[in-house]
């Protein structure tokens, strides 16, 4: 009789728990969904594109001009290394932010 007794406690317990569970996620999902991660550029506003003479340049965007600049400057650096060019002869070759 007591195994029969805790087998139904258990698993009405069991079933309590689900519905809690259930009746919490369901509360959860009206709310508005916001996003945790932006996007790389999505709330910049500037950006650059670097070239070396030779190999693979580089385009970054920023926040401000003097930001994309550099990053773009970076990556030119890092991409013509990788891909065999001349690294330093990288130059920003545009640059400009939206409106």
């Amino acid at each position: 009789m007591t195994g029969h007794t805790v087998r139904q406690c258990s698993s009405r317990l069991l079933l309590s728990l689900l519905a809690f569970n259930l009746a919490l996620t369901a509360g959860c999902s009206s709310k508005p969904r916001t996003t945790r991660y932006a996007a790389s550029g999505l709330g910049s506003a500037c950006y650059a594109k670097a070239l070396p003479t030779v190999g693979e340049g580089g385009l970054a965007w920023g926040d401000t001009l003097s930001m994309a600049r550099q990053k773009s400057l970076n990556n030119c650096i890092r991409y013509a290394s990788r891909s065999g060019g001349t690294p330093g002869t990288c130059q920003v070759v545009l640059a400009e932010c939206k409106h």
